[in-house]
Order: structure tokens, then sequence, then C-alpha cells
């Protein structure tokens, strides 16, 4: 195989290969360090999306390859079934993190996490029924995605797996007609991530959770884009003082290895032998990576600098006098800017300055930038953007 093609052969290679289900860009990144990336050129990026947040640790960070290497070289896979010193490890220091969610369940993706815990809800209550948010993002397995509520997402599959139903997010009054004795569960992010970036409003989370206790259901804090510091705490639930009855994390947690957690509260019950599982969940690499990955969170305290660089970008982006912005809005380093026309083509121009950014829906540019990044790097973000959202470069793609 050769490892050293051109950005050129790169992209020509997977275009006659790849499978169609993504919108290729034309930068063929090889490698990444701290909030840098850098194209098979040598050209280096910015990256405010890491890798739809991952990369909260930023990329090859250290700590996190050389636990990648000692374990590769000891135990890579091992079935739950046989208990292990890497796993041991993790599930102590995950529920430290979450006090009242005293187990853990692991498999490999955030919408793996999903699908466990509707499981869970159902086998523990008793019933079907399972409410989300509008606008809500819960993943793309059938399970996950009857949770989704983005039509473009779901009408290709229909139809999807019965019981689930809809209502508006941040709206108390909603919650207390639907949940009702035929509710399994409730299932909500502490920040809407791909609908906009839309923060849970002062008491909707607890109203919530206690809505949930009145009427029998369980509580599923879908917490896969905004845990692990993202938002300034390490859940974002914490930040309500709430304890969900599950909780759902994935993407950052094992420092870019693929890996998911569902947490458990003392509700979820009726687990036997055999009700669910997952052949490479909790193996000893991605315990190994996760172990890493967490003792860098705590001893850098990335929650606490995502709370204070998060406030820093906010106050330049919303300082920012373009008439193409609606709102600015966000919490720790999850910030979207709402325009008032499509964000393609100014995301387009981002890249055209070297700046990697995301979508959240059709008009929301959303930044995600890895924990580490550092404040000169965010002034160079906050610049592009600037230039971008109050020049022309949108307008001449």
């Amino acid at each position: 195989m050769d490892l050293s093609m051109s950005s050129t052969d790169i992209i020509e290679t997977e275009a006659r290969h790849t499978s169609g289900v993504y919108a290729k860009q034309p930068l063929a990144f090889v490698r990444g360090e701290g909030a840098t990336l850098w194209d098979a050129g040598g050209q280096a990026y910015l990256d405010c999306s890491s890798g739809h947040g991952v990369a909260n640790l930023g990329h090859a960070h250290p700590k996190v390859a050389a636990a990648i290497a000692a374990q590769a070289a000891r135990l890579v896979t091992l079935f739950e079934t046989f208990p292990n010193d890497q796993r041991a490890a993790l599930m102590s220091r995950l529920t430290a993190l979450t006090p009242g969610l005293e187990r853990v369940f692991f498999c490999n993706s955030g919408t793996e996490t999903v699908e466990a815990a509707v499981k869970f809800a159902r086998l523990s209550t008793g019933r079907s029924g399972i409410i989300a948010a509008m606008r809500g993002f819960h993943g793309r397995t059938l399970g996950a995605l009857s949770a989704t509520w983005n039509k473009k997402y779901r009408e290709p599959f229909e139809p999807l797996v019965p019981g689930f139903s809809h209502v508006p997010y941040n709206q108390v009054e909603a919650l207390e007609k639907a949940v009702t004795e035929e509710t399994a569960a409730l299932i909500l992010e502490p920040v809407q991530g791909e609908g906009g970036v839309y923060p849970a409003e002062a008491g909707y989370l607890e109203a919530a959770q206690a809505i949930c206790a009145q009427r029998g259901a369980l509580l599923i804090m879908d917490e896969v884009q905004t845990g692990f510091g993202r938002t300034g705490k390490m859940f974002g639930y914490q930040h309500s003082g709430i304890t969900p009855d599950l909780l759902c994390c994935a993407k950052s947690l094992a420092g870019g290895l693929p890996m998911g957690a569902v947490l458990l509260g003392p509700k979820v019950q009726n687990l036997v032998p055999g009700a669910h599982g997952s052949t490479f969940g909790g193996n000893p690499l991605a315990c190994a990576a996760a172990l890493a990955a967490l003792e860098v969170m705590t001893t850098e305290d990335l929650p606490g600098q995502a709370a204070e660089k998060g406030a820093y970008l906010l106050a330049k982006l919303k300082a920012i006098a373009s008439p193409h912005i609606r709102e600015v809005r966000g919490l720790g380093l999850m910030i979207g800017i709402e325009l008032k026309q499509k964000a393609a083509p100014y995301l387009k121009a981002l890249q055209e300055r070297q700046i990697i950014a995301l979508n959240a829906g059709m008009t929301v540019i959303r930044l995600l930038p890895p924990l580490v990044i550092t404040y000169p790097q965010l002034d160079t973000a906050a610049a592009a953007l600037a230039a971008v959202l109050t020049g022309d470069a949108a307008e001449e793609n």
C-alpha cells in the first residue's frame, strides 16, 4: 500500500470506491496534533469540528497514543464475559464522575448507546413509549433514528420502530401532556447539537426529571456530543444538578477510538445475562485509551478550560457586526452561529481560510473545537469568521 499518496490521489481513490453516503470534501487530511490538521500537501488547518465532537483532547494526544501502544502489545480484545483490569478500572473511574450512576454498559458508538438505553428502559418499566424532542438527534440505527427528529434522516427508512413520539424542546407544558403511565422513557440532549445548538433553558431538565419520576418513566440524557467537558462541566446535565436514570456517552470518551457507554441508575432493572450485548464493547484497548483520556481531562481541567474558552469565543462572536447573523448561542465550547441564509457557502469560505467548521441544519455554523485549543487559535478562528461574515467571501462562492 502506498502511504505517500498525494491529496489528488487520495481524493480520487475515495471517490472511486466510496459507498456514496458521505458528501466528500476536497481535502485529504493525513496528520493531526492538538487543534491542527495537515493535508497531504503539508497545509495546516485549524480544526473547529473535532471530528464531529470526538477530539476533545485534540488530535494524537501523546498520553492517549502511549496508552494505546502499550495496551496493543498486551491485550487488544476480550469479550465482557471475562473481567479485565482495564475495563474494571474504567468502570470505577466513570462511575466516580457520575454520582448516582453506579453501573456501566460498554459498546462502540453513540447510536449504540441510545439503542441500549431504549432497550433497558423498556425492560425496566415494562412499557413501550419513548418520547424525544423535536430538533433532537440521537443516531442513525433504526431505534435511535426513531428518536431522531429530522425527516431527512427518517423518511427514507420508514416505517421505523413504533412507540416513539416527539415534543417541542424547552417546553415543560408539552412534557406534562406527553409523559404518561405508558411512557418508558424520555430522552433529551442537554444541548441540542445537530438540531442547531440549543441549550436547555433554566429549569427545563429539572422539570423533565420531576415529571418522569411522577409518571414512573425513566429519564435518558443523550450526552454523546455534550459529554466529557464539552459544555464546561464533565457532563451537560451537571449544569442543572439533576441525575438522569440513564446516561449515554461516546464520541470523545476514548480519545479518538470508537467507544460508547451507558451509565445506569438504580431504577434501571431486569437486566439479566443475554438481555443485550456487544462483541467489541469494553475491549481492553478502548478502555486503556479511555482511562488515559479521562486522566488528561481531569488533571488538565478540560471542562474548566471549555467554560473559560467558550465564554471568550462566544463574546468575540457576539461582537461581530454582521447583517447575516440572526443569533449566536452555545454553552462551553459548543457554539452555534445561526444565519439568515444557508451556512454552506460560509463553511466553504472558512475552508479557504484554513478553518474547518460544521453545520447544524441548513442555517447554523457549528463550532466544536478541541478543548485544548489555544487562545491565539481561538483568535484566529474568530477573525476568520468575522471576515467571512462581514465580507463578501461567501457570496462569491
